[in-house]
């Protein structure tokens, strides 16, 4: 009997317990699920916003240019002969107008001389003719053709001339003498390269720029450029626009012009030009973290109504922290700035204060 009762006692003493057990168990499932659920639907993604507004921002634009020569030019011969006279030095200083070379001129020389003969004859003719025709010895058709011959003269002596003239090839600007391409004694043809004169003080600076600048660029405007190595900066003004675009690369073209005194700048060196262009007095800047990219553009997050919405926008000039908006904002709007990783249309959002 009294084995039979601990028996007893202890079946009882079991269900008890695990009765216990499993209601306490049920009991924190219920609190964990409660507290699962309040977690997943009451919860507000705090982020970082920027008010979105007008300021006043510099025009500025930096692009690569090409220091020119102000005037270049290969000398050529434009007739047969051989060259008899080249008194050049490779790199030296010339003026305008001083022999650079000379091509033999003998037999011109002598078809001048040979002209000059016949005008004397023919003058002299002329002279007798027309006192014999003042007299009526005879006709006045006799009279003309003399008299015709000697303009026939005088235009021959004028195409020996300009023959002769193109023996003598002359610097036509003041400037440096490049490489020799030939050497005295050589038998020119037209054409035949002689030397090249290199005109480098002011020198041209040529650069392209975007065209959605092209208003904002004007002839005698000035713009600054830098060279590579050097960490002085120089200016120049701008001397003339391209006409039309490149369709190509949708760039405009643009010339300046700077001093060159000292030679500092050769044609051929790369320069970095900075442009200033009309200040921009009611841009939308907004912090560069809020832009996002996709593959149609670029969009943003604002709050709306304590939800976040995505807006398209349209970029403009960017700055160390900051790119202006175009399109797609509003001055006042509430731009959001951070958390924009964790964020989808139409999430409930909680501004920091």
């Amino acid at each position: 009997m009294l084995v039979a009762g601990i028996i007893v006692a202890l079946v009882l003493g079991k269900l008890f317990i695990f009765s216990k057990s499993g209601e306490g168990k049920g009991s924190d499932a219920k609190k964990g699920g409660e507290g699962k659920g309040a977690k997943s639907s009451g919860g507000a993604v705090p982020v970082n916003v920027f008010i979105v507004g007008k300021e006043s921002i510099e025009n500025q634009i930096f692009a690569s240019g090409t220091v020119l020569p102000n005037e270049e030019v290969n000398l050529m011969a434009e007739i047969s002969g051989r060259l008899v006279k080249l008194d050049i030095k490779e790199g030296s200083y010339v003026n305008k107008g001083q022999l650079i070379a000379k091509i033999n001129d003998r037999e011109l020389q002598a078809q001048l001389q040979k002209v000059a003969y016949n005008q004397d004859l023919s003058k002299k003719i002329e002279a007798r003719q027309k006192k014999l025709l003042n007299v009526e010895a005879i006709n006045l058709e006799e009279y003309d053709v003399t008299s015709n011959n000697i303009r026939v003269l005088e235009a021959e002596k004028e195409v020996i001339e300009a023959q002769l003239e193109k023996t003598e090839i002359r610097a036509p600007f003041s400037g440096r003498i490049g490489l020799k391409f030939i050497s005295e004694g050589a038998f020119l043809a037209p054409g035949t390269p002689i030397v090249t004169i290199v005109q480098s003080n002011p020198v041209k600076i040529d650069f392209t720029v975007p065209e959605k600048y092209s208003p904002s660029i004007r002839v005698g405007s000035t713009v600054k450029f830098n060279l590579d190595g050097d960490p002085s900066t120089y200016s120049a003004k701008i001397l003339a626009i391209d006409p039309k675009v490149d369709e190509s690369l949708r760039t405009l073209r643009v010339r300046a012009l700077a001093s060159n005194p000292e030679g500092r700048f050769v044609p051929g060196m790369f320069v970095k030009v900075l442009a200033d262009l009309d200040a921009n007095r009611a841009a939308m800047m907004i912090p560069t973290e809020a832009i996002v990219p996709v593959l149609k553009g670029k969009k943003v997050f604002v709050v709306k109504d304590g939800k976040a919405q995505e807006a398209m926008v349209t970029t403009g000039l960017r700055t160390d922290k900051k790119i202006q908006i175009i399109e797609g904002l509003q001055p006042g709007d509430s731009l959001i700035t951070s958390g924009i990783i964790a964020i989808k249309p139409n999430t409930a959002v909680k501004v920091n204060l």
